[in-house]
């Protein structure tokens, strides 16, 4: 899995990288067992300090996305899941968001105000 992240964005380093270890979760993308990189390696390669990685890491393990072992890294431990109609709604909503000319922030801002 490639990770990205905007030192640009108003969202935090550790937040964007959690929230993409997220997304690739709920689209299937990483299942039950799989390791993610090790956190010195991925601050290294997204030249970001070590502690971030390790922050977003605690995160998504108080969540209960990732067990964190010592030696074997992040693996994650959540059963894959058919997530097929939450895509469909999703990908509906952004048309829809899209046609009314919203602002992808706009969008953002309104799903997470739904969610709470």
């Amino acid at each position: 899995m490639l990770f990205r992240v905007d030192p640009t964005s108003p969202d935090p380093l550790f937040a964007q990288l959690a929230e993409q270890v997220r997304a690739a979760v709920a689209r299937g993308e990483l299942t039950d067992g799989e390791r993610l990189p090790g956190a010195r390696e991925l601050a290294a390669s997204l030249d970001i300090n070590l502690h971030t990685v390790l922050r977003a890491y605690q995160d998504l393990r108080d969540e209960g996305l990732i067990e964190l072992r010592r030696g074997r890294g992040a693996v994650v431990t959540v059963p894959a899941q058919d997530n097929a109609e939450l895509h469909a709604a999703v990908e509906n909503l952004v048309r829809v968001a899209r046609s009314l000319g919203i602002e992808p922030q706009t969008t953002i801002a309104l799903v997470k105000e739904a969610l709470r």
